[in-house]
């Protein structure tokens, strides 16, 4: 009984100590994102701060700041809420085949239109379309989990990932049948990259983030009786089929912003979220979601100012993220023992 008051007395963390360690972590990541995304605008910028050419400058590289914010924004909400929903901390939304639509597509428009194809089609036109059929993809399979009572989340995902297995087949043979010059352009656009976003895309993907991770975050109390499980949920009066079914869709619709607007990016959102936990020490959402979109910024704005900005590289930033994401995979993974 004691121990139950005191947990009771410091709200979502187990001890006060653990609250400190949340705020002092909190004001860390508050510290660093800012300062993060001041040097990928200024950093090397040869005219003055006061003068117009350094603003003009800086204007050029806030359009990647602006895609980090966004993507971390995506990345970090849908992966910590999937991941309470499935009620697994090792997989990813990517499991749906959001990544494997998303190659399917950008080899499709190669392989029908040519490389002029990728360029001359509108490029807002083409972002709502890939949004548009990721969600419609999620839609698909949600809305067959919920007209069938019998079927469970895990048999979904199992249905995600044998979708996006045939997906990648039918890309993979596709691309095979490519020339030489035309695969080596596609396979540029198939790794995330920062660079692959436009700036007409940020201002439909911008305002359709914040609406829908707006919604998660208000539904962080029920993300906290959910990630208790099915019983318990029900138990405390919440309807957890319908409830997991917009959760799910919320994530899914990050997912394919994200997705369409820089690429797959597989691990950034598992790195995203263990972080996030481990940092956070608590279960309850108001203090995970927000912390996770932190250490995304800072993850992924790290990676690119370091890639461009030190080492002067042109390769793309995912390639640093699958590679840092899988091997704190593989790490994680052995270290518990099973999926």
């Amino acid at each position: 009984m004691p121990e139950t008051m005191t947990r009771a007395g410091h709200g979502a963390f187990a001890d006060p100590r653990a609250a400190r360690r949340y705020r002092a972590a909190l004001a860390i990541l508050l510290l660093l994102a800012p300062v993060i995304c001041y040097c990928i605008l200024a950093w090397r910028n040869p005219m003055p701060v006061d003068s117009p050419g350094f603003w003009r400058i800086a204007q050029v590289r806030a359009t990647s700041v602006a895609v980090i914010l966004v993507v971390a924004w995506c990345q970090a909400l849908a992966t910590v809420a999937f991941q309470t929903i499935t009620n697994n901390r090792i997989i990813t939304p990517s499991i749906m085949g959001f990544e494997s639509l998303y190659r399917l597509v950008q080899t499709s428009i190669v392989f029908f239109f040519g490389i002029t194809g990728l360029t001359s089609m509108n490029s807002t036109g083409q972002y709502l379309m890939q949004v548009g059929l990721m969600v419609a993809l999620a839609a698909l399979l949600y809305g067959w989990m919920l007209r069938n009572e019998r079927t469970n989340i895990h048999q979904t995902l199992l249905l995600g990932i044998v979708i996006g297995t045939g997906l990648g087949a039918l890309s993979t043979y596709m691309q095979n049948l490519l020339n030489p010059s035309a695969f080596d352009i596609l396979s540029a656009r198939l790794i995330g990259n920062i660079s692959n976003a436009d700036v007409s895309q940020l201002t439909v993907a911008t305002p359709l983030a914040l609406v829908t991770g707006g919604l998660l975050l208000a539904m962080s109390r029920t993300l906290d009786v959910l990630g208790l499980g099915r019983d318990a949920a029900i138990g405390l009066g919440v309807d957890h089929r319908r409830n997991s079914l917009v959760i799910l869709m919320l994530a899914a619709v990050l997912m394919a912003v994200s997705t369409s607007l820089v690429g797959p990016m597989s691990f950034l959102g598992f790195l995203v979220a263990m972080t996030a936990y481990q940092l956070s020490d608590t279960h309850e959402h108001r203090f995970v979601l927000p912390m996770a979109w932190l250490v995304g910024v800072v993850i992924l704005g790290g990676a690119y100012f370091i890639l461009r900005h030190i080492f002067y590289a042109t390769g793309s930033v995912g390639i640093i993220i699958e590679a840092v994401g899988g091997t704190f995979f593989l790490i994680h993974l052995l270290r518990k023992g099973r999926l």
